[in-house]
């Protein structure tokens, strides 16, 4: 036997075995069954389908209401995970120092998160009503007109927008008062006696510091432009004229609308794959300027 298997000792892959059966069961077991049922023609759940190979997936990017979905995706994306990102590190510099009013602002800027995304988008449905909705109302105080914000193409994907920055910039802002209660305090102090104003220490001190934190949170943000669905549902249902159809929504409406699971899988796989790039590209891009204190 050769010596590096004499010298193995069982007893930490045993330890990591249930972690791995599970991960096997749930996660990459299911993946691949995704995998293989965008290889078929499957219409519903139960049905074996027909094998077509790559037939799904030219079927989706030859299609309309697929390329749509996508473009959409990336503007819901880049007006989501900008503006809350960059919200909740204001809102985390604004709050840094805890006082009794820090601390009330602090509750009242995470209190969004904890509303359930469908009960948010309820809300901004009244918000966002013509005439008679709650921002509509206060236009009309300035001399604004009424706008159909939810009906208006060039609007609908704004608004939702909107919505997820306001439930989502809250609780970035944890993770990036988190992440300023590890900035030393004397690196700051020495760039401000080397004569630093504010925002070069900002630009030079804190954010670099951060690094690991806006790594962190714009990948977690990424996942949630994509993963969430509830507010296009009950606010949209995609509309109008498809403007505010996210790929998630694409994919529901192909298995549980039109009975097309071979293409629903497909456009998971194309969903899953794009999003796996898109956080990998920002890992790498970020870790170039990420500082680790030692």
């Amino acid at each position: 036997m050769p010596r590096a298997f004499r010298n193995l000792r069982p007893q930490p892959y045993l330890l990591l075995l249930p972690a791995f059966l599970c991960l096997a069961a749930f996660t990459y077991w299911p993946m691949l069954q995704v995998f293989l049922a965008s290889l078929t023609d499957k219409k519903r759940a139960g049905d074996d389908g027909s094998f077509v190979g790559a037939g799904n997936y030219l079927t989706i990017f030859t299609e309309a209401d697929f390329l749509g979905a996508l473009w959409n995706n990336a503007l819901y994306a880049a007006g989501t995970v900008i503006p809350s990102i960059a919200l909740g590190f204001l809102f985390a510099l604004a709050l840094r120092e805890t006082t009794n009013l820090s601390s009330i602002l602090r509750s009242a800027l995470f209190f969004p998160t904890l509303v359930p995304l469908v009960g948010a988008s309820a809300i901004f449905i009244f918000v966002f009503m013509p005439d008679i909705g709650l921002l509509d109302y206060y236009l009309a105080k300035l001399g604004l007109s009424a706008t159909n914000w939810l009906g208006d193409p060039d609007l609908a994907l704004a608004s939702l927008m909107a919505l997820t920055t306001w439930k989502n910039a809250g609780y970035y802002m944890l993770f990036f008062l988190a992440g300023l209660q590890g900035v030393p305090k004397d690196a700051e102090e020495a760039a401000k006696i080397e004569g630093a104003n504010w925002l070069q220490r900002l630009y030079f001190v804190i954010i670099p510091m951060l690094g690991p934190t806006f790594a962190f949170v714009v990948v977690i943000a990424l996942i949630s432009a994509v993963s969430q669905i509830d507010h296009v549902i009950v606010m949209t249902q995609g509309g109008p004229n498809n403007a505010t159809n996210l790929l998630l929504y694409y994919i529901y409406q192909q298995a549980h609308e039109f009975y097309d699971l071979g293409k629903a899988t497909a456009a998971t796989v194309v969903t899953l794959a794009a999003l796996l790039a898109l956080s990998f590209l920002s890992l790498r891009t970020m870790e170039r300027k990420v500082h680790y204190e030692t």
